[in-house]
């Protein structure tokens, strides 16, 4: 019975070692970004450095549109990453996904406050290109 308990006590502390515990969330971007949202007028755009927000390498940023599917997540990202927000089933965030060397780095959660985001017509952002437009 102990050698069991042992067993299951092992293989639960492997199953957790081998999530995407690594990936920080980016909670000071996310009250940079908060105060960013907030700063922009009713009904008017503004651009916004991202470099400028951000102390760590990175050398894509993907914006996550809200009720993204795991599976449309990936497909975006072009790398495996379980999405800890359940942006699929959400309204109310975008997500600000950081990938460095092919590997999901960061990540932040970026409030709507009745802000609609978006990359212009690039299909990810890059440190040399890392405007991200803020709409309310």
């Amino acid at each position: 019975m102990i050698k069991q308990m042992g067993v299951v006590m092992f293989t639960l502390l492997l199953l957790m070692g081998c999530n995407d515990s690594s990936i920080k969330r980016n909670t000071e971007l996310e009250k940079k970004l908060h105060s960013s949202i907030i700063m922009v007028s009713d009904n008017s755009t503004s651009a916004h450095y991202i470099d400028s927000f951000v102390d760590f390498k990175w050398d894509k940023a993907f914006l996550v549109q809200p009720y993204t599917t795991q599976t449309d997540l990936e497909k975006q990202l072009g790398v495996k990453f379980t999405d800890p927000s359940n942006i699929g089933t959400r309204d109310d965030i975008y997500l600000l996904i950081f990938v460095n060397e092919n590997k999901v780095v960061q990540y932040a959660e970026i409030e709507r406050l009745k802000t609609t985001f978006s990359l212009g017509d690039k299909e990810y952002l890059e440190p040399s290109n890392d405007i991200i437009y803020i709409e309310r």
